[in-house]
């Protein structure tokens, strides 16, 4: 688990410049997505006997092309949800125009909830509110519960294309190599890979690292088996 110093010069930086919600979720979503659609496509292609080099050819089109597609996803879903930070922010800004007394009344009853009253109270919403800035902000994390750290959509979608890159491309390695028995070793890497993001993404939960890499390589696994099973029906 990550620890942190509190003395005040590392609690000022670090709550100055918040992380935000980081590209985990982006970098998972892709490596998952990438060793289960290609192995998808191997075991689909296997199951139906077509030749290795009919494997890696669809194999290569959909690393690369559902990657991209993945990518170019991931930027317009968070692209849109920047997109509606910034309507909520500018609608927020626009009450605090038009009806200030209001909005302070909504920034008393959201430092309530967190615990504060009495002079206290009315003190820190005059404060708070003395700085539209920090008006917003406190406004968009209790009345609509968003981050004021705004997510990075071409990162974001860096993230996942990279994952899903590095991720896909190790089902195929076997049939690159012309092992002979290819399609064995291939099922072996990608189940060790289900099993790899499972436990490495234990290192961001509180679940153990065998338990996380056994949930997700049973995710993958299942994936692969329908894919087989649908393969050999041709």
């Amino acid at each position: 688990m990550s620890e942190h110093g509190h003395s005040h010069d590392e609690i000022r930086t670090r709550i100055e410049a918040p992380r935000g919600r980081g590209y985990l979720r982006d970098v998972v979503y892709g490596a998952i997505d990438g060793a289960v659609t290609t192995f998808a496509i191997v075991a689909g292609v296997a199951g139906a006997g077509l030749s290795p080099f009919v494997i890696v050819a669809l194999g290569l089109a959909n690393v690369f092309a559902d990657g991209f597609s993945m990518a170019a996803g991931n930027y317009s879903a968070t692209k849109a949800e920047v997109d509606d930070i910034k309507r909520l922010r500018a609608i927020e800004a626009r009450h605090i125009a038009t009806d200030p007394e209001g909005e302070r009344r909504e920034v008393c009853e959201i430092l309530r909830q967190k615990g504060l009253s009495g002079q206290v109270l009315q003190d820190a919403t005059a404060q708070i509110t003395s700085s539209r800035e920090n008006w917003l902000k406190l406004m968009l994390d209790g009345e609509y519960g968003l981050s004021s750290v705004e997510p990075h959509p071409m990162r974001a979608a860096l993230a996942t294309f990279g994952a899903f890159i590095v991720a896909g491309l190790v089902p195929l390695l076997p049939f690159f190599v012309g092992l002979d028995d290819a399609f064995r070793v291939s099922s072996v890497m990608t189940m060790v890979v289900f099993f790899a993001i499972g436990a490495a993404k234990s290192h961001w939960s509180l679940a153990p690292w065998w338990r996380s890499g056994a949930e997700t390589l049973a995710i993958g696994g299942a994936a692969a088996c329908v894919a087989y099973a649908i393969g050999s029906l041709f």
